[in-house]
């Protein structure tokens, strides 16, 4: 709605110069007030309409990203409490969870609360996968398994894991064939538009994807050389969704809750998946619910903001103490490293207000749990 809506300004601006402008503004107009009503019933019916993964019934088809270091248990509660539709876990070795990991395993706890949540998990030998994927079945905890196939990270890639599997979209349906068979959860998939832009193959990797059983494909719309910077190509998404039958959800370039339905609105996907754009703004999912639902979200107060931040630092203090005991040598306690692993949330939750800056460069200071608060409150009664 927001990009057709742009479009017709831009006539709107045109016929100004006309003879006859008022007629031409007054059809514009008639258009955008038109426009903006088909938009919002379209949105009232996907809230209607749940997203349906295999069996699994999405409340609201906005989803949170898996990323390393970010969405842990903490960090997929606040979200859950928003209205976010499905987390998932941090990416996961299949090789280390066959092998009984323990720090592994523990990237894959869970909280109450936080239903429903996937498992991401990494590999690129079939047999493995599947292992993998009995394992966490039997855990007892997830909802559904999702595949990465399109983590860039170097060391991954030249294990010929994550983005590499896009260059072998066969191999890649064996993976999804050989998980799907072991499991009776649903199977997903997150991948890219292609590695590079001279390998732009993403409907051969989505029709690999269904072909091997996957209930739905996560889609990032940059290139896995880009890995997450640079313009996301949400064309490609109108492609795939017009080439698979399973649900197709985009991923890449959401910034605000406006960008979730601009998303939506251009490419006719099923749902939206946000990564970067939710750290240090959990309430985004509340937002572009309120948008979907034809409101507009109101602004987070600074005390609430407070307590949010507050809440977070104790769950990942709880979380880090469970970690913990899955260590055989440690450096710092379970309290100081729960604030060096929170010091990169809190750069985000002080993103665009004043006094932030100032606090932020001195992020890398910050020991201890008091350094935190003072931090926090510095800038809160800052405004």
């Amino acid at each position: 709605m927001i990009y057709a809506e742009m479009k017709c300004r831009k006539i709107f601006a045109t016929t100004a110069s006309l003879k006859n402008p008022g007629l031409g503004q007054a059809l514009v107009y008639f258009i955008i007030l038109n426009w903006r009503a088909v938009v919002k019933e379209s949105n009232i019916r996907r809230m209607s309409n749940c997203l349906q993964i295999g069996n699994v019934k999405l409340e609201v088809p906005v989803v949170l990203a898996p990323m390393a270091g970010y969405t842990d248990a903490a960090f997929r509660v606040l979200c859950r409490r928003f209205g976010c539709g499905l987390v998932f876990s941090e990416v996961v070795t299949a090789v280390g969870l066959t092998y009984g990991s323990k720090r592994t395993l523990h990237l894959l706890e869970t909280v109450p609360g936080e239903k429903p949540v996937a498992a991401h998990i990494y590999g690129c030998e079939p047999a493995v996968m599947a292992e993998a994927a009995r394992l966490i079945e039997s855990l007892n905890r997830f909802d559904l398994i999702d595949i990465n196939a399109g983590c860039p990270v170097r060391k991954i890639v030249a294990k010929g894991c994550g983005a590499a599997l896009m260059k072998d979209p066969d191999k890649l349906r064996r993976i999804v064939g050989a998980v799907a068979g072991a499991v009776k959860i649903p199977v997903t998939v997150k991948t890219r538009i292609g590695f590079s832009a001279e390998s732009m193959n993403v409907l051969d990797v989505a029709h690999a994807v269904e072909d091997g059983g996957a209930s739905a494909v996560f889609i990032h719309t940059r290139f896995a050389t880009m890995h997450h910077s640079g313009p996301a190509d949400w064309d490609a998404l109108s492609l795939v969704k017009a080439g698979v039958s399973i649900p197709v959800i985009g991923n890449g370039g959401i910034g605000c809750a406006r960008d979730a339905l601009d998303m939506m609105d251009r490419t006719g996907v099923d749902g939206v998946m946000i990564g970067r754009g939710a750290v240090g703004h959990p309430w985004i999912f509340d937002e572009v619910r309120c948008l979907l639902e034809g409101g507009q979200p109101e602004e987070i107060s600074m005390e609430k903001r407070r307590r949010i931040v507050n809440e977070h630092i104790q769950l990942l203090m709880a979380l880090k103490k469970k970690e913990y005991l899955c260590r055989k040598r440690v450096r710092l306690t379970s309290d100081e490293s729960a604030v060096l692993h929170f010091r990169s949330h809190l750069y985000r939750y002080l993103s665009g207000l004043r006094g932030g800056a100032r606090v932020k460069s001195r992020l890398n200071e910050m020991k201890t749990l008091e350094d935190l608060t003072s931090a926090l409150d510095e800038v809160l009664n800052f405004l």
